[in-house]
């Protein structure tokens, strides 16, 4: 499988501290990856650097067939060029309905003009019912998302991603103040998703992450600490004594 993404000897530091620590990771075209780590371990710094928030003091950020470098491209560029993220609080047009809230994620030409001149078509609904069934809204989609289960608004954002057709799904803690059954659901699309992207997850219940039965990263101080499947890293004497152990 081809690597999708390859950060490199990536290090950042603010106000003196170092967040990130000479870190290196990759991830294939198609794959599912967790990761895990103690509080100010640099996941989310991780995250800002890959989604060009943040750019760090020194390393690699690769993307794609063409190894192009995003430390050189702006947020937005980045975003354009396949990377999505969802951040931990879902963030919906509460007032739209569901329906309206995937339209509008859709991945069209962006331009003022286009944006005014936009009639809904077939193509466009067909997709949304396609995007719909994926993220199991499929009956909620004339409801307004302001009226969603927490769980179910967490969905939609992802629908909403994936409707951008996003090549790297970047997602923070999705089983979050979940029910088990919805934390469920949440695993299968996300596993799906999986099938034809990059899905990297950060998230901190353990329960959750052995349900994804993906290869998982351990974070610490800025630097992977270990990788392998969840019995592998969980195992691992300097995983216990620094994350598992409190």
């Amino acid at each position: 499988m081809s690597t999708l993404l390859e950060v490199s000897g990536v290090s950042v530091s603010f106000d003196g501290f170092k967040a990130i620590n000479n870190l290196s990771f990759q991830i294939g075209s198609a794959e599912m990856r967790a990761i895990i780590g103690p509080n100010g371990a640099g996941k989310t710094t991780f995250m800002d650097i890959i989604t060009g928030k943040t750019k760090p003091d020194e390393g690699r950020v690769i993307w794609g067939e063409k190894s192009v470098s995003l430390l050189k491209m702006s947020e937005a560029r980045i975003a354009r060029a396949g990377v999505g993220r969802k951040f931990q609080r879902p963030t919906v047009f509460e007032d739209q309905s569901v329906f309206d809230n995937l339209l509008l994620a859709l991945r069209k030409d962006r331009n003022p003009f286009a944006v005014l001149l936009y009639k809904r078509n077939a193509p466009d609904t067909e997709k949304v019912h396609d995007l719909a069934a994926q993220i199991g809204l499929s009956d909620q989609l004339e409801r307004k998302s302001g009226e969603l289960s927490h769980g179910q608004k967490q969905w939609l954002e992802i629908g909403m991603l994936l409707a951008q057709e996003p090549r790297l799904l970047l997602v923070d803690e999705p089983a979050a103040g979940m029910t088990p059954e919805e934390r469920e659901h949440t695993t299968a699309i996300l596993v799906e998703a999986a099938r034809t992207r990059a899905v990297v997850v950060v998230e901190h219940d353990m329960e959750f992450v052995r349900r994804l039965n993906c290869r998982v990263t351990v974070l610490h101080e800025g630097a992977v600490l270990a990788e392998g499947s969840l019995d592998h890293v969980t195992s691992n004497k300097h995983v216990i004594d620094v994350y598992l152990g409190r």
